[in-house]
Order: C-alpha cells, then sequence, then structure tokens
C-alpha cells in the first residue's frame, strides 16, 4: 500500500501517541492483561482507520476529451441547475460529491486543459453538506480550459473535521485528466460546475470512484 506524502507527519505522530499509550497502560496495569489487550486493540485501530486514509489508490483513467471524471471518491449529493457567482456568474450544472472520512481524498483532474484561474479561499469549517459550505467554507477553486475552449470548474471545499486543503497547480499549469491535483484531510466535498448542455451520467446517492468514474459528457 502506498501512503500519500500529506499524512507522513501525521502518521508518525499517531504512532508516536500510540506506543506511548500503549507503554503507560503496560506500566499502570502490568497485571490487568485484559485492560492491556483491549487498549491495544483499540488504538490498533484508531491507527488503522488513519493509515487507510492516507493510502494512494491506484486508478485506471481512460482518457477521453468528452468525459468529466469524478475528481474523487465518495457520493454524490448535489445535482441542480445552479448560478456560480464567482467566476462564471451565471447558470451552471453543479455536482457535488461528498468525502466521508472513510474515503480516499486524492483529488483527481476531472478534465486534461489549461488551468486558466485559481484562488484560496480562507473561510469558516461548516459540515461539508451544510448548503453555504460552498460559499462560507475555506475552499479552492480551480476553472480547467478544456481543449475545445469549454472551461470547467472544480472546488474543493473543507468540512467540519477538514483543516487543510492541499492544492499541486497553478494558473497556466497545463494538467491531464486523472492525475492528482490536490487532497484534503478528513471529510469534505468537491463541486464541479459544468456547461448547461452537458450530459450528467451520476445520480443522487451514486458512488463515484475518483479517477474513473466519468460523471459527465461534453456536448
Amino acid at each position: 500500500m502506498t501512503l500519500h506524502r500529506e499524512g507522513r507527519t501525521l502518521l508518525l505522530t499517531s504512532l508516536l501517541i500510540v506506543l506511548g499509550i500503549n507503554g503507560l497502560v503496560a506500566y499502570f496495569f502490568p497485571e490487568n492483561v485484559y485492560v492491556r489487550e483491549a487498549i491495544v486493540v483499540i488504538t490498533s485501530l484508531f491507527y488503522l482507520i488513519i493509515l487507510q486514509f492516507f493510502r494512494v489508490p491506484k486508478r485506471q483513467t481512460v482518457l477521453d476529451p468528452k468525459n468529466i471524471i469524478a475528481p474523487a471518491d465518495g457520493k454524490v449529493v448535489v445535482i441542480e441547475e445552479t448560478v456560480e457567482t464567482e467566476y462564471f456568474k451565471g447558470p451552471r450544472r453543479q455536482v457535488s460529491i461528498f468525502m466521508s472520512p472513510i474515503n480516499v481524498h486524492v483529488n483527481f483532474n476531472p478534465i486534461s486543459g489549461i488551468v486558466s484561474y485559481f484562488k484560496y479561499h480562507p473561510g469558516k469549517f461548516l459540515v461539508a453538506w451544510h448548503p453555504k459550505s460552498s460559499t462560507e467554507n475555506e475552499r479552492t477553486t480551480y476553472v480547467v480550459k478544456h481543449e475545445n475552449g469549454t472551461e470547467v470548474l472544480f472546488r474543493q471545499i473543507a468540512g467540519a473535521l477538514a483543516k487543510r486543503i492541499c492544492w499541486y497547480a497553478k494558473e497556466g499549469d497545463a494538467v491531464v485528466q486523472g492525475t492528482e491535483f490536490g487532497f484534503i484531510k478528513f471529510g469534505s466535498r468537491i463541486d464541479i460546475y459544468l456547461p448547461l448542455d452537458a450530459e450528467i451520467c451520476v445520480n443522487i446517492d451514486d458512488k463515484p470512484v475518483g479517477g474513473e468514474t466519468v460523471i459527465a459528457r461534453l456536448a
């Protein structure tokens, strides 16, 4: 299993804490085998949960200029026509994917193209499914210009637990569909804003696989 670089410090710190807790329990309860074994099980499960969160999955992206690939693992929680106010300032089709703490949180480029806009917004840490999280939470906004001139906007949004958004692209960069563009630590969400004539290929409560599942097709 490959581990993401964003988790190295946290994983090392967590391991030291787990070892420290078990050492203290063994020292203060040398005769109580049941307590020691229970603490070993609890702390091991805690560490495994954190470990799996930072795993880097192997994904096979089928490159297709018309496909919009899921930027993250999770569950589709929004499919609607809305007005995007930051960049397009007009109507768009929105698809939102909620990532729970048990999902992989690597973020994948949904299309290939040139990053035509990027902005980081500091903000609140409302729960990721809150209606105002898209506009009030800490977030980043990417716009990638497709080879045919179409622009697709996707937004990383921090949740109540997510205290750090990581991004690896800037304006002017060329990005390739299915490659990594960022990472969000713990529960969070990604919004994708598409042209009105895009064909949506997922439904509410679907569980797309980041880097593989086609969530929409451009006209």
